[in-house]
């Protein structure tokens, strides 16, 4: 459990946000988080849709049905989460 999780649980969003963290300038897709975290696909699809309407996350479509994910690093709100989980790893908690 890293210090993320001690402070806010282990929660899907939360277990998705760290994936596209560690992945961070890279493009996925739902089946590839699921199976990464072991969460659902239709678990993976509930969370992320927060995370897109916030513009932490973006959407691109390959095609008609194929979507990929990718953390949106133009965003200020991503940068400032991207920061606070640097500091929160670098504190051992």
């Amino acid at each position: 459990m890293d210090a993320l999780e001690k402070i806010f649980g282990k929660t899907a969003q939360i277990t998705v946000l760290k994936n596209l963290i560690q992945h961070k300038g890279e493009s996925t897709y739902l089946s590839g988080i699921a199976e990464e975290t072991g969460l659902s696909h239709s678990s993976v699809a509930r969370v992320i849709e927060p995370l897109l309407k916030s513009n932490i996350v973006i959407e691109k479509r390959l095609g008609k049905q194929i979507r990929t994910f990718s953390l949106n690093l133009e965003s200020e709100l991503t940068h400032h989460i991207l920061e606070f989980y640097g500091r929160l790893e670098k504190m051992k908690l």
